[in-house]
């Protein structure tokens, strides 16, 4: 089991180091489009460039996975990705600066699909959901702590040298994981399918399931507040809209993230626990509604009152990682990869909507963050709709037990 624990420590640290370049230019916005001669409209497209190579990646990751293994491709993406912030930092010519950015993106695409891969082939499938919860709170800690910490250290330092200190910080996982990450036993090892064949025959196992695609929307109406309004408007709305000041204001959406670290774990728990994931999401997507509609429609006032509230909102909308286990266990072990990487694709997706949509609702509203952020609580009552019409399944490859049952068989065949 210590090749085990290994491959998810090291997986989890990926993630949590991806989720740092991910965020990393938004600290240092002013500075950054400054040393690159950039107004404000122009460093936004520079920053989003790791979205576009990251969302199309997410496909492509996982049928590399299915069909190759995950190690290799640890080793790749941590490369990338240390590689891609380590030059942002060196080059001063903005197309440059947006080439380092994409091969960041394209770094960063592998981390979390390889994680829910590692986890799904070294651990038993009734401890999927709380160690890919798990998982997930790394990134929510790092995002939580890591920007305050790092906020700081760009005002004594400088952006450029803490971007240089994060790349060395990846380029010392990258060593770690080709010293110590070793490959789970997995369906890949024996597959002899030509390349061309495994895309296709992949693609359409999962992309002809019904259940997948509403998996995927599922996902994406669920994960929308935490890219809306924790990752992009809800420090502007709580100013305008609650009067807290800059710095209220930034501790209260922290708390979301603070909130989705405790979630995902309790949420994944909780479901691997009681053996069902269907009425946890269902109950879970209703109540972050209702915490968002709290603040959003100023029942909670004041900072204590609103950072609680932001707080439970992440909690709750931490269960959304058990969409994940749902998409996976409608299908078999060789499809892991793909399935999940497409039901990330799909939220992925989302926020590349519904963060210029609320931008634009918010002018058109002239500034009413209130009526613009209301299709939060929508896109949370959807989410809970479709919850609820999902039927409950388990392929026979991830049910409890599974793995053992596996082995028996095998080691019978061998006798």
């Amino acid at each position: 089991m210590r090749a085990a624990w290994t491959a998810f420590v090291i997986a989890s640290l990926f993630f949590l180091f991806e989720f740092v370049t991910r965020v990393e230019p938004s600290l240092a916005a002013g500075q950054i489009a400054a040393s690159y001669g950039l107004n404000n409209a122009a460093f936004g497209a520079l920053a989003s460039l790791f979205f576009w190579v990251y969302a199309p990646m997410q496909i492509v990751v996982g049928l590399a996975l299915d069909r190759y293994g995950a190690r290799k491709f640890v080793l790749l993406g941590s490369l990338c990705c240390a590689a891609g912030v380590t030059a942002f930092a060196f080059v001063a010519a903005p197309v440059l600066g947006g080439g380092a950015r994409m091969l960041t993106g394209f770094g960063a695409s592998f981390a979390f699909v390889a994680a829910m891969w590692l986890v799904n082939h070294w651990f038993a499938p009734e401890r999927f959901a709380v160690l890919s919860g798990t998982v997930n709170a790394f990134g929510m800690l790092g995002t939580a702590i890591g920007t305050s910490q790092l906020s700081s250290a760009i005002s004594h330092y400088g952006w450029r040298g803490v971007f240089i200190a994060t790349g060395l910080a990846g380029f010392a996982l990258f060593l770690a994981a080709l010293v110590l990450l070793r490959e789970p036993p997995s369906p890949a090892q024996s597959d002899d399918t030509p390349p061309a064949a495994h895309v296709r025959d992949s693609l359409l196992a999962v992309l002809k399931r019904p259940r997948v695609w509403m998996i995927g929307l599922l996902g994406m109406l669920y994960y929308m507040p935490v890219n809306v309004y924790g990752g992009l408007w809800g420090h502007s709305a709580l100013m305008a809209t609650n009067g807290l000041s800059d710095t209220d204001a930034g501790l209260a959406v922290s708390m979301v993230f603070w909130g989705m670290a405790a979630g995902s774990i309790a949420g994944g728990y909780i479901s691997d626990r009681l053996g069902h994931r269907k009425w946890i999401v269902v109950v879970g997507a209703a109540l972050t509604a209702v915490a968002y509609a709290l603040v959003l429609y100023g029942y909670a006032s004041g900072l204590v009152v609103i950072s609680a509230a932001l707080f439970l909102a992440g909690f709750f909308g931490g269960f959304q990682m058990l969409t994940f286990a749902m998409a996976k266990e409608g299908l078999d072990n060789s499809l892991v990869g793909t399935t999940v990487a497409f039901v990330n694709m799909v939220g992925i997706a989302g926020a590349m909507i519904f963060q210029p949509l609320v931008g634009q609702l918010v002018d058109a509203s002239h500034g009413d963050y209130r009526a613009a952020l209301s299709c939060i609580p929508v896109c949370l009552g959807l989410a809970t709709l479709l919850a609820l019409v999902l039927d409950e399944y388990r392929h026979p490859d991830h049910a409890p037990g599974a793995r053992n049952a596996a082995a028996d068989h095998d080691a019978a065949k061998a006798a």
